[in-house]
């Protein structure tokens, strides 16, 4: 479905680098933040039965998902940099 919303100028360019950092496009961005916030509002079944079985005993780690990757992209940066006694 498509619909129009007005958001801060801010905002919207925090979300927009945000997305870019972490490889996602600005729909799936936002279909995200809404999707958390809603299991998070609402707290019934209907948040949670996209979720892992076991995930009820462990909590809602699946919103660690985001900062794995950002941990996964700071690591491989720091294999990229060489230290000065390693260029010849």
């Amino acid at each position: 479905m498509k619909t129009t919303i007005e958001l801060p100028d801010v905002a919207f360019r925090q979300a927009k680098a945000l997305a870019a950092s972490r490889g996602m496009t600005l729909k799936q961005f936002f279909t995200d933040a809404l999707e958390d916030k809603l299991r998070r509002c609402t707290g019934d079944a209907a948040g949670r039965e996209h979720e892992a079985p076991w995930m009820a005993g462990f909590g809602a780690l699946a919103d660690l998902s985001h900062e794995h990757r950002r941990v996964g992209e700071a690591i491989a940066e720091e294999f990229e940099t060489l230290a000065p006694e390693d260029v010849a």
